[in-house]
């Protein structure tokens, strides 16, 4: 979320940025909320200090029947006067959390198709195999039981193409690890407080995409994002110790919500897949740094497996609420003829830190938010698409690329 004051000082900016990313705020209103918060504030705490002063003014003495009802009054009309405070906050920040983040000056305006190449690897291959058809054919991928099971768009991995997942997972673990980042496996569900400081929040209320826990104030998540965020929750960091890395490992939970029409064949989206998350906090002035360091990362992973890609600068009105900037890497599919998204890397500079409550303490004392960046390793179902299109031949074997043989006992085809 964005700090009320930068709001205030900064209206025409928010209010272009939201309109840019196609969020339809009024921030002329909250202003006049935390006006009213302000002036509401400042008669109780009024209130407060008449109320100490009657407080001490009875400490050891007989107070007046004056003084006594003053005092009774005064709790009575403080009560309601607090109860009315906690309802005007509640009501200012659930509208400050509708507020996405402020883009970048090198964002490019407009929707999707404004976005901006800006580089491109590999050659084109012109024609490739299916990977639904390849992999049902094996008898590897099947989603008739994942359907019985847990309806359309859940799935079973079998044999060779679990294996291959698993040799995906391993070889983007390795590579995070070369580039130090710490390791974690995560909760697959999150509090509340953690999914609304994370600041996904849809341009539309059909494009809501978490399951939730019925009864329970939890969520199902749909990226490892999600608890990574939320880890240092409500902490303080010390300078010295940014910026700090973790490789988040988790099951991801999506009901592709507002995605109708877009590519949904197969295992490219589903309900349900794996995915390997890189996760950044920093000091402010480092997260342009290591948000290129991050998308260098994708790169390298990528380019080991010899995908041809190419990375786009997305445009504003494609952006997510808490994104000031963000990168896509998409594969070029041999099956299509298209690019198609494989991963993102995204810096959300302190929108999601001041909404979770983590801060860092400089080395003069001074105390501000942190900034977060997140990035996809490996999405694994939608990895194996990019495989199986990229290697499997048509007398119906699979080429291992070489990164990967040394999970797979070393077998150069499956």
């Amino acid at each position: 979320m964005l700090d009320i004051n930068f709001i205030r000082n900064n209206q025409k900016k928010v209010a272009d940025s939201a309109r840019e990313k196609g969020y339809d705020v009024n921030v002329n209103h909250v202003i006049k909320l935390d006006d009213q918060r302000k002036t509401l504030l400042q008669t109780v705490e009024e209130k407060r200090r008449r109320r100490n002063e009657i407080a001490n003014q009875m400490k050891g003495g007989k107070p007046s029947p004056e003084l006594i009802k003053e005092g009774k009054d005064i709790k009575t009309e403080l009560s309601g006067l607090e109860s009315e405070l906690s309802e005007l906050e509640t009501t200012l920040n659930s509208h400050i959390a509708r507020i996405p983040n402020i883009i970048f000056d090198d964002v490019p305006l407009g929707g999707e198709e404004c976005s901006k190449e800006i580089k491109v690897f590999g050659e084109k291959k012109k024609e490739g195999i299916d990977h639904l058809d390849f992999a049902t054919s094996r008898d590897w991928l099947d989603f008739e039981r994942g359907a019985k099971v847990a309806g359309a768009k859940f799935y079973y991995l079998k044999g060779n193409l679990a294996l291959l997942e698993n040799a995906l997972y391993q070889y983007g673990l390795s590579k995070v690890l070369e580039h130090g980042f710490t390791f974690m496996t995560v909760p697959d569900m999150v509090s509340s407080k953690v999914l609304e400081g994370c600041g996904f929040n849809p341009r539309t209320s059909d494009q809501s995409d978490e399951y939730y826990i019925e009864g329970e104030d939890l969520a199902m998540i749909a990226t490892a994002e999600m608890p990574l965020t939320g880890y240092h929750m409500d902490e303080i960091i010390d300078e010295n110790k940014l910026p700090l890395f973790y490789a988040g490992y988790s099951a991801c939970f999506r009901k592709e919500a507002g995605t109708y029409g877009k590519y949904t064949r197969g295992l490219f989206r589903v309900h349900q897949f794996n995915k390997l998350e890189m996760y950044a906090f920093c000091l402010p002035e480092q997260s342009k740094e290591i948000h290129e360091k991050i998308l260098a990362i994708e790169e390298d992973i990528w380019q080991g497996l010899g995908i041809p890609y190419r990375i786009i600068n997305i445009a504003a009105g494609d952006l997510g609420a808490p994104a000031a900037k963000k990168y896509d890497m998409e594969y070029w599919s041999p099956v299509n003829q298209k690019y198609q998204e494989i991963t993102s890397c995204s810096n959300c500079t302190d929108f999601q830190a001041r909404a979770v409550n983590c801060r860092v303490r400089r080395k003069d004392g001074t105390i501000e938010f942190v900034h977060t960046l997140n990035g996809t390793a490996i999405p694994l179902a939608r990895a194996l698409v990019v495989i199986l299109e990229n290697y499997a031949t048509e007398d119906g074997k699979l080429k291992v690329p070489e990164v990967l043989r040394p999970y797979l006992n070393n077998r150069e085809e499956i």
